[in-house]
């Protein structure tokens, strides 16, 4: 049977310019901009990425392969990434590299703690970043062979990505529970907001973050953040 593209890319060795040739990297993530933006860094860094966008997801995956690097999102919509991130560091044979990702830099040691080997603050756009962390906790033997220079390049995702996102807020929004969802609502947006450089999105959904966390009604910061989403639907894609 003849050899995929994929097949060939796997077997060929590391280089200086593609340190993670022959590395399928697992993506648990919710959020397309954030997936986009990993889908582009693993391409230009010669990474094979699959995508799981749920913890069932992801364990459905890890039943059928073993990637040699997982990334996981800290709040997903089926529960928090520390809870996978526990199973698999825990496990026997372990992946090499299990790292947390996240646009709050305050779950770092969260996912330290539940046994990851990294954390990646969103937003996930430098491409020496994100090679760093994944080659720090590599084998050396999946290292390219030589001196490496890694690339001060970014890689910026499609706006409509960004878009799909707010399209998955706004039915949240409309939703009989929006109220009981603030938890992942402001996770979910707050992420993709600040990976967008949405400013004034961030604003709202930290106000309503706070409102939460002192346990005040959240009418009025939900509708704002909603008539936000909206806007920005309406005015089509702004990045």
């Amino acid at each position: 049977m003849m050899d995929t593209l994929d097949d060939y890319m796997l077997r060929r060795p590391p280089t200086a310019s593609r340190p993670l040739l022959g590395l399928t990297v697992l993506v648990v993530e919710d959020s397309r901009f954030a997936s986009e933006a990993l889908r582009l860094l693993c391409q230009r860094s010669g990474a094979r990425i699959r995508r799981a966008d749920t913890l069932a997801s992801a364990r459905r995956h890890l039943m059928v392969y073993r990637p040699g690097a997982i990334l996981i999102d800290m709040g997903l919509p089926d529960g928090p990434g520390a809870a996978l991130i526990g199973e698999l560091a825990a496990a026997s044979p372990r992946i090499d590299v299990i790292l947390g990702i996240s646009g709050d830099p305050d779950l770092h040691k969260t996912a330290l703690a539940a046994g990851a080997d990294g954390f990646i603050a969103k937003p996930l756009a430098r491409l020496a970043d994100f090679q760093r962390a994944i080659l720090r906790h590599l084998p050396q033997n999946r290292h390219p062979a030589g001196l490496q220079v890694l690339s001060d390049d970014s890689v910026t995702p499609d706006p409509l990505a960004y878009r799909d996102d707010l399209c998955h807020v706004a039915e949240v929004l409309q939703g009989s529970d929006a109220g009981a969802e603030i938890d992942y609502l402001t996770q979910f947006l707050g992420g993709v907001a600040h990976s967008a450089g949405d400013a004034g999105l961030c604003a709202a959904v930290e106000d309503l973050a706070l409102c939460h966390r002192r346990g005040g009604p959240p009418g009025p910061e939900l509708a704002r953040l909603s008539a936000l989403v909206k806007a920005r639907l309406a005015a089509g894609p702004m990045i």
